[in-house]
């Protein structure tokens, strides 16, 4: 029996196909990455972090028109957080230069002013000419890259884009509450 368990499992590899047991780990392309969480040296595997979770990724600052989303994108994580939703943030200076705060004056920003406790990481770029890892995946999955601060997308729990939504889009906009809630019944 032994032999023949060690047999398919060759015969897996060789096809390049994954083992049965390995194909429950493996979330999607784009957040097979590892970042940094805000102000700490803790690397975080996004793939590992939230396999099975809805994750809704937004590029924040904390010196723009749309800062107050913080708010928003807090509450949505609160409402949504035990059914399977996630939201993760990503400081980016490349706008205006709406973030150019340390990543310690950032998180203290985040959690005093708008009592944020989603997931934050280190300061990201987000244009296409200098996108870091995720956002190059993101922005090529989605064909859109962001154009300004709090552009948000929206992935599946298997790690797919669904969505992606521009600034503009509010975090408790109708389209997309409903888009996270038929995710999270999914």
């Amino acid at each position: 029996m032994r032999n023949l368990f060690l047999f398919f499992l060759a015969l897996y590899s060789a096809s390049g196909l994954a083992a049965p047991d390995q194909l429950d780990n493996s979330c999607g392309p784009i957040l097979d990455v590892t970042v940094r969480s805000l102000n700490e040296n803790k690397q975080v595997n996004l793939c590992k972090a939230y396999k099975n979770k809805v994750v809704l990724i937004v590029n924040t600052a904390s010196k723009c028109a749309f800062t107050p989303q913080y708010e928003g994108l807090e509450k949505l994580y609160a409402k949504y957080k035990n059914k399977g939703l996630v939201v993760v943030g990503f400081p980016s200076n490349d706008f205006a230069g709406q973030e150019p705060g340390s990543e310690k004056q950032i998180q203290s920003f985040c959690r005093l002013t708008y009592g944020v406790q989603f997931p934050m990481f280190e300061k990201t770029r987000v244009r296409k000419k200098y996108a870091d890892p995720l956002y190059k995946n993101l922005g090529e999955a989605a064909n859109e890259y962001p154009s300004w601060n709090f552009h948000k997308y929206l992935l599946d729990r298997k790690g797919n884009l669904v969505a992606s939504y521009s600034s503009s889009t509010k975090p408790f906009s109708k389209q997309l509450v409903k888009k996270i809630t038929s995710l999270l019944e999914e």
